[in-house]
């Protein structure tokens, strides 16, 4: 299959050929032309990074700072510091004083991925910011002013969240002036061929998918998204003994019951397509899922992935596509946090 280059937003390339992120993409055109804070749902691994760096391509900001920050990647106890910048002296350590991300990005966008991540204290502190309130650095005695264009990302339901009051109700209307949810990959079936096809030529451009491969790629379920596409698609390319990759060398039928995400249960039917449901993690479903309920299939998901790393919570939280604090708060809530606390 023979690809075109495709379009690039700040350097990652983007593979749209199905009608509905078409739509997403033309929908994103218009809103980057405004102000307007957005922010992008969809599940672990769907490309709601590359949709953010759309919005700023395509703003009249395109020209100015984009900066970028996962909140789940950040210590509950840097967030306030690594967001709003500190002045010297400010704590242990603070040796010099330092601009905080909305500083660095003023006049241009703010890419807040994993949003949902914010502990209640600094939710009430974005959101007085995003009012256009200026604020202090830590330890700082003037106002610091900024003109930032806020796009939020987050693969959690922050309106259940919202209802359970783990997220604020008004920073969250703060937040969804525009909503763009990204479909999972079971939805756009027309993107899988194309992307695939793209990870295989970055790898070693003599590679190809034979038929059956193609087909299998397309009726497998994909609940890792785009993510488990890529490292499926690599380590076929790695082991490939000829420079034809078929459906064997995808090995799709391990990939299925190890799943990388919450979402690997889903995996085919005996028919070979995929189940109508969408994962927990935005809220939505096409249709009723047979068997345990999702947070049974969740939980099950999780022990099974802490078990294959030995208990080990940063490597099981990569594989099941989540941030390391979601992990710990999920074992807090079914009462294991003690028993699993010692490996991280």
């Amino acid at each position: 299959m023979t690809l075109t280059t495709p379009p690039a937003y700040l350097g990652m390339p983007a593979i749209v050929v199905s009608p509905v992120m078409l739509g997403v993409i033309d929908l994103v055109q218009r809103v980057g032309q405004t102000n307007a804070t957005v922010l992008i749902t969809g599940e672990s691994g769907v490309g709601k990074e590359l949709v953010a760096r759309a919005v700023h391509h395509h703003s009249l900001r395109c020209h100015k700072a984009w900066v970028d920050v996962s909140c789940a990647a950040l210590p509950e106890h840097l967030v306030e510091s690594e967001l709003f910048g500190y002045e010297k002296g400010a704590f242990s350590g603070a040796d010099g004083s330092k601009p905080g991300l909305f500083e660095l990005a003023n006049n241009g966008t703010l890419f807040l991925d994993e949003i949902g991540e914010l502990e209640a204290r600094m939710q009430v502190k974005l959101l007085r910011v995003l009012d256009g309130t200026p604020y202090y650095r830590l330890g700082g005695v003037r106002k610091v002013s900024v003109d930032v264009r806020i796009v939020a990302a987050t693969n959690q339901n922050l309106e259940e969240m919202v209802r359970t009051g783990r997220f604020r109700s008004d920073l969250y209307h703060r937040l969804c002036q525009i909503q763009l949810r990204i479909p999972p990959l079971r939805e756009r079936l027309d993107d899988i061929v194309p992307i695939a096809s793209h990870f295989l030529s970055q790898y070693n451009p003599a590679l190809s998918f034979t038929n059956d491969a193609l087909r299998a790629l397309r009726s497998f379920a994909w609940p890792g998204n785009i993510r488990e596409l890529r490292n499926v698609v690599t380590k076929a390319a790695i082991l490939a003994r000829t420079e034809s990759i078929t459906a064997a060398d995808l090995a799709l039928e391990a990939q299925g019951s190890l799943g990388p995400s919450f979402g690997a249960h889903f995996g085919t039917v005996s028919g070979g397509s995929p189940l109508a449901a969408n994962s927990h993690s935005n809220g939505n479903s096409n249709g009723p899922v047979d068997g345990p309920n999702l947070e049974g299939i969740e939980r099950s998901a999780i022990m099974r992935v802490l078990a294959e790393t030995n208990g080990h919570q940063q490597r099981a939280a990569n594989l099941l596509g989540i941030s390391r604090r979601t992990l710990s708060r999920k074992l807090k809530l079914y009462g294991m946090e003690s028993r699993q606390s010692c490996v991280s």
